[in-house]
Parts: structure tokens; sequence; C-alpha cells
């Protein structure tokens, strides 16, 4: 299969960068595959489950936070929040985080507050969800 190379970073480190066969994202227009030579495409990326194929090795997963996808010249970017594997998610942080962030809905707070509070519930209950559905694949 041919590949392309993808630049996965996050804000804090570079999450991968090499070459990949198939990478998956969620984004504002719906899931996304993108294979070698895909055409030129910018996407907001959504909280989600990123799959990609790295060539001779099992699908690979993370869990992102929001950010941007720019694919061009058989080379894609992505750039997010955060992206971690699923054994580096703490299950019970991740609980922690969306127990409060329910809380906080429930107060009568600011338009501000309540927008955080939801971006942080979704990021949480994401990183839950990739954790148990993938936690198979951890080694």
């Amino acid at each position: 299969m041919e590949t392309f190379q993808v630049h996965i970073l996050a804000a804090d480190r570079t999450f991968y960068e090499g070459p990949c066969e198939s990478l998956t994202i969620s984004t504002s227009d719906g899931e996304i595959g993108i294979l070698a030579h895909h055409s030129p495409m910018l996407a907001a990326v959504l909280p989600g489950t990123l799959r990609y194929r790295v060539p001779g090795e099992p699908e690979q997963v993370a869990a992102v936070s929001p950010g941007m996808m720019k694919a061009e010249a058989n080379e894609v970017l992505v750039l997010v929040d955060s992206a971690e594997r699923p054994e580096e998610i703490d299950a019970a942080r991740a609980r922690r985080e969306a127990d409060e962030a329910q809380e906080a809905l429930l107060q009568r707070r600011s338009r501000q507050e309540h927008q955080v509070a939801q971006a942080t519930l979704a990021r949480a209950l994401n990183r839950l969800r990739v954790k148990s559905s993938y936690s198979h694949l951890e080694q």
C-alpha cells in the first residue's frame, strides 16, 4: 500500500511523525479517511478517535481533542490540543473530570463557564470511550 507523510502534533508534544498508509479522523464534516495522494483539504478536528496505520504495524489509535487537519501534496498535518494512546489515559482521572464538568453544567454560570464545562465533559467522555474501546490493543 502506498504511504504519505503524517505529522500528528499535540500542544505539548509531537505525537507521531512518519510514514502512514491510512488515517481516519473526526471532523466537523464527519469522519474522514485519508489515503496516499488525497486531494488537498482543511478541516476542523472534533474530539474523537484518530486511527492511523504505520506500514508493517497494526492500526494505532488515539483520543484527540479539537484542532485542525490539513492534507496537501501527499502530506497530512494534524494539530490538536491533546492526543493520547489508550494506555496513556487515566480512566479514574477522566471519570473525575467528567463528574466535575457535569456538576458545573448543573450550576448557573456564565455562558463562557458553561462552554468550558461542555468542552471538558466532551473531552473526558471521549477519553473514557477510547480507553474502554481500545484497551485490548495495549501491549
